[in-house]
């Protein structure tokens, strides 16, 4: 960011008070003061004590300071005022408000990452996507894919500076922080990448995480978009697969959107289709009739293929047993499992089933 945006602030302020007024950043470098002596001398220990204050105004060697709004857990820019009484507190509060409306005028027009986050929140028309791309020398048509990544039990604010660490490249690359659970990252991607890479890219981030910040994180992944245009939808798609695997796929973390098979269709249906569809399934007994074991049973023998044998020996049952429980099943629901297409049936009436218990249908 231009160092002027903030002294043409500092500037207009000259002439409201007689107290040295300016700005800090990460490393500790003033960048903007009405003092012009001040410019380019360095205070790394202010830098500490900022990053210690949470957001707030803290006081430090004579000087009160407040961190300007940023993405990360850590400052990007910070307002000073000389002094620690009452008044170098209001005035660098007010400082603070003069210095992020020049911050998010300036990004807004000339920061990148600003410009993707805006078009995957769908902040900004379509037609101005390609005037804001030429302006900031954006390339527009290029490989990209989205991944969101959701802290599942807490929310640690670290997270974004660790994922920043696996993208250097702030040029091509943008994490983004959406909420307090949230951030995204925008992959610019060679033409070879494929699927299976994006996987092992978000296996990598879920190492890193785990093995940094001890966390839990869940991450999605949109299709591959070969235009800026396309990333809102590849980001809706990352958030679908995230959404959609809380419902099916409990027990993965990596959740590919081009994976999601016909749990993403029954996602998008209406309840009161999926509770008709269920009823006209089960017309001799309702789903809830079939006990714990049974659908233990049951989910065995999809997983093994319909394979009787098979599925009798993971259980080990004798596959007589096995039989007996599939005709007790048949005579409970209409359905033979060992028929394909009643199979595909019941296997479908699951999922509807877990769909509808998600949305808090007991039905």
């Amino acid at each position: 960011m231009s160092s002027r945006t903030f002294q043409s602030v500092v500037l207009q302020m000259k002439d409201s008070t007689e107290r040295a007024v300016g700005v800090i950043d990460s490393e500790g470098t003033v960048i903007a003061c009405n003092e012009l002596s001040c410019i380019g001398e360095r205070w790394p220990a202010a830098v500490e004590a900022v990053n210690g204050g949470e957001g707030g105004v803290i006081r430090h060697e004579g000087y009160t300071f407040k961190a300007l709004q940023g993405w990360g857990s850590q400052f990007d820019y910070a307002a000073f005022v000389r002094g620690e009484d009452a008044e170098a507190r209001m005035v660098c509060s007010l400082a603070a408000v003069a210095f992020n409306g020049a911050k998010t005028y300036y990004e807004e027009k000339h920061d990148k990452a600003t410009f993707v986050k805006n078009i995957i929140s769908d902040n900004i028309l379509l037609g101005d996507i390609y005037v804001r791309a030429k302006e900031l020398h954006f390339q527009s048509e290029a490989p990209r894919a989205a991944f969101l990544i959701r802290q599942v039990e807490t929310a640690d604010s670290s997270l974004i500076d660790v994922v920043q660490g696996l993208f250097p490249d702030k040029q091509a690359d943008f994490v983004l922080s959406i909420s307090e659970t949230d951030v995204a990252v925008i992959k610019q991607l060679s033409d070879s990448m494929e699927t299976r890479d994006l996987y092992k890219l978000a296996r990598q981030i879920e190492e890193t995480v785990s093995s940094e910040l001890h966390i839990r994180i869940v991450i999605g992944i949109g299709t591959i978009v070969g235009h800026i245009r396309e990333l809102a939808r590849a980001y809706k798609e990352a958030q679908v697969a995230i959404d959609v695997g809380k419902v099916f796929d409990t027990e993965k973390s990596i959740i590919n959107y081009e994976n999601l098979g016909i749990g993403r269709l029954i996602y998008q249906l209406p309840t009161t289709l999926c509770e008709m569809f269920l009823q006209e399934v089960f017309k001799k007994n309702p789903i809830d009739a079939l006990d714990q074991e049974t659908l233990f049973t049951i989910n065995k023998f999809f997983e093994n293929n319909l394979n009787v044998s098979e599925t009798a020996r993971k259980l080990f049952v004798h596959r007589n047993t096995l039989v007996y429980r599939l005709e007790k099943i048949k005579k409970l629901t209409g359905l033979d499992l060992r028929e394909f297409d009643d199979a595909i049936t019941f296997k479908v009436a699951l999922m509807v089933k877990k769909y509808l218990l998600s949305r808090g249908i007991k039905s």
